[in-house]
């Protein structure tokens, strides 16, 4: 009986090692789909980057200059100088 318990031990933990590899938290399935999230993760990353250095780039120009904030003023709130007359084209 002896002779029949260790190989049945050590089959039971092949099938378990097995079951693991391909059902487990570190199966095949489990780490392509984790791959997956983590290079969806890394474009996300990398559009976040950008837009923080557009914004970075946006906030030295004002910080930087007066001609940003007069154009920002004009574009966006409508301003205008003294003396000036603002003539509205189209829509």
């Amino acid at each position: 009986m002896a002779n029949r318990v260790v190989p049945a031990f050590l089959i039971a933990l092949l099938l378990i090692i097995h079951a693991q590899l391909w059902f487990g938290r570190g199966s095949v399935g489990n780490v392509s789909a984790m791959q997956q999230k983590l290079e969806a993760q890394k474009a996300a990353n990398l559009r976040a980057q950008q837009a923080n250095e557009r914004l970075a780039s946006e906030v030295r120009d004002l910080r930087e200059g007066i001609e940003m904030v007069e154009e920002k003023a004009r574009m966006e709130l409508g301003m205008v100088k003294p003396n000036e007359i603002f003539v509205s084209i189209g829509k």
